[in-house]
Order: C-alpha cells, then structure tokens, then sequence
C-alpha cells in the first residue's frame, strides 16, 4: 500500500525523523522560555565572603532610607530655587540686555526642571515636597532674612522689581551672585552632615549644582564687570 512503502522508504523514515525531532525541540525551547517568564530569579549578592541569596519572584526593590539632613536640604532647595525663577521672571518685561536675557532663559529652565526632579524625589520616599516654616508672627517679614542662605529679601526683592535697564542688570546680577553663592552654602553644609549626601540620585545632584552654580557665578560676575 502506499502508506507502508512511503513508510518504507528510508528516505522518507529519515525526514520524518528530522520534522519530528524539529518539533519536539521547538516546543521545548518553547516550555522553557514560559516557564522562565512565569518564574523569574532574583538573585541578591551577598556581602563580602558571605553566599548570595535567591529571593522570592515577587520581591521589589525599596529604595534606602533617605538621611534627615537629605529630606531638609531637598525642601530647602526647593524654595531656594524658586524664588531664582521668580527673579528671572521679571528680565523679559525690565530689560532689553540680550545676554542677560539668556542668561535668564538658561537659569530658569535649569531651576524649573530640577525644581521638578526635588519634588519626584520626595514624593517617591513619601516626603513632603515643602519646609515646615517656624511661626513668623509680628515679625518685620520687610527685613528679615529668609532661612535659606543667599535668599533675597523682601526689600531686595521689591528693588529688583522697581528698576530698569542697567539699574535692573546691575541689581539682577549682584542678587543671583549672592543667590547662588547661598546655594553653594547649602550644597556645603549637606555634604558636611555626617551620614548626609549617600543617596546616589541625591550625591549627584548636588554635585551638579554645586559645579554649575560656580561656573554660573563666573559668567555673572565677567558680566556685571562690563561697562554699559
């Protein structure tokens, strides 16, 4: 019959075999690769001489605890920056210096997105994104210094906003120099606190700010040594 003579035929038992071998390995490959999906390996290495450990499939990473010197520099930093996009704010509508325009430009974006990033990191370590502010009551808020180091004042700030032109750059200038130079200050005192500065998103960013604030600080302080 021709079943038995296909069947027969060596030929063809030796491509039955390889089809069949084919498949039989294809869904093994297959099995495995669901069965990995299913059942993921989390391996944690384990310290210095000492064997690692394999976890739970469901175990998810939790970020290390944030120092309290952390969190107050954050939320300090926060409102320090602020009011730096609030001074900017004011460039467009007080003076025509295009390159304290850019200036401004390139300070406000880079406060604005940093700004942002403070409060994501915050809020992922279930912190508030704001300081508590001690009670100020019938304090003179006119004269009085903010807690922030290099923050304006309110007298300082209404100068700011009150002149124009060169007035203005020259105002501007002097008071981001001072601002920056506050900023620096609290990259300092952060990094001084023992136990400070080792979160790694967090080192980072201080750093950052640190080293750009500086160069920063160059660039005003070349601009306002210019002559109108």
């Amino acid at each position: 019959m021709k079943f038995f003579s296909a069947m027969s035929d060596p030929r063809s038992l030796s491509k039955t075999t390889v089809l069949l071998c084919g498949l039989a390995t294809s869904l093994s490959v297959a099995v495995f690769a669901q069965s990995d999906k299913q059942a993921p390996v989390v391996v944690q290495p384990g310290a210095p001489g000492q064997p690692t450990k394999t976890l739970p499939a469901n175990t998810r990473a939790t970020l290390p605890p944030a120092s309290e010197k952390d969190v107050e520099f954050m939320q300090g930093m926060i409102m320090h920056h602020a009011q730096a996009v609030e001074m900017t704010a004011l460039i467009e509508s007080h003076t025509k210096n295009n390159n304290l325009r850019l200036l401004g430009t390139r300070i406000s974006h880079s406060q604005a997105d940093e700004i942002n990033f403070m409060k994501r990191w915050l809020t992922a370590r279930g912190r508030s994104t704001s300081m508590e502010m001690p009670d100020m009551t019938g304090m003179d808020m006119s004269s009085h210094h903010m807690l922030m180091p290099g923050m304006l004042t309110q007298k300082q700030m209404d100068a700011l906003k009150e002149s124009k032109d060169t007035d203005f750059d020259r105002l501007f200038l002097k008071g981001m120099i001072q601002h920056h130079n506050g900023a620096l200050v609290m990259v300092k005192d952060m990094f001084d606190t023992a136990g400070a500065g080792q979160d790694a998103e967090l080192f980072n960013f201080a750093t950052d700010v640190d080293s750009g604030q500086r160069a920063e600080i160059k660039i005003m302080e070349n601009m306002l040594g210019e002559k109108p």
